[in-house]
């Protein structure tokens, strides 16, 4: 029942209940985005969602216009303070995790939820392996378990298999301490970077 149908309720009545705060952080990080290099203030991520359909995510633009790729050698991308390809206010967005924020659209859409695995790049699908693909058995999440627990500090294949521990206990109550646990983190600030910057390597996809 929560799986199916109050989930999804849950989702739509909190994005609602925060739209209005979110268009207040929007009229204040949107202008200094734009100003600091003069391009666009959002960036529409591709992305995987549900049953695999490929959707736009939404986030504040956090990087310089044109800046290059950089990946880690395990495919996921790279996130480091220190990124030269940040700008001043990405690198304060980042850390704070407002550049998320755009996602109450994506929840209004039904792309993503509240709590959920992070959803991966469309050609990470090709990297599945063995039960790797049940990952985008849910809708992808705005965060989830990896994010409330281990933020950067472990490696995409565990994380894919830390979101498919979510899916086989997904729950009201798991939900609500990964929400809490999320907020304790954010306002901590705890483990937002990659620090090891050996791990980076470059490719033409797009972050």
């Amino acid at each position: 029942m929560y799986k199916k149908l109050l989930k999804r309720v849950f989702d739509l009545i909190l994005a609602i209940i925060a739209l209005p705060f979110w268009f207040i952080i929007l009229v204040i990080i949107g202008p200094i985005i734009y100003f600091q290099d003069k391009g666009t203030i959002f960036y529409n991520a591709p992305r995987l969602g549900k049953n695999g359909e490929i959707f736009k995510m939404y986030k504040f633009r956090s990087m310089k216009l044109n800046a290059p790729d950089f990946r880690n050698e395990d495919g996921s991308t790279f996130n480091s303070e220190d990124d030269p390809r940040l700008t001043n206010i990405g690198k304060f967005i980042r850390k704070t995790s407002l550049d998320e924020t755009p996602q109450l659209l994506n929840l209004i859409k039904g792309d993503m939820s509240i709590i959920g695995p992070r959803p991966d790049l469309p050609e990470h699908r090709e990297l599945y392996e063995g039960n790797e693909e049940r990952k985008i058995e849910v809708r992808p999440g705005v965060t989830g378990y990896n994010q409330a627990y281990f933020r950067n500090t472990v490696p995409w294949k565990e994380r894919i298999q830390n979101d498919i521990y979510y899916i086989d206990h997904l729950s009201w109550w798991l939900d609500i301490r990964i929400f809490f646990k999320t907020a304790e983190s954010v306002l901590k600030r705890e483990d937002v970077f990659v620090t090891d910057k050996d791990n980076k390597s470059n490719n033409n996809t797009g972050l």
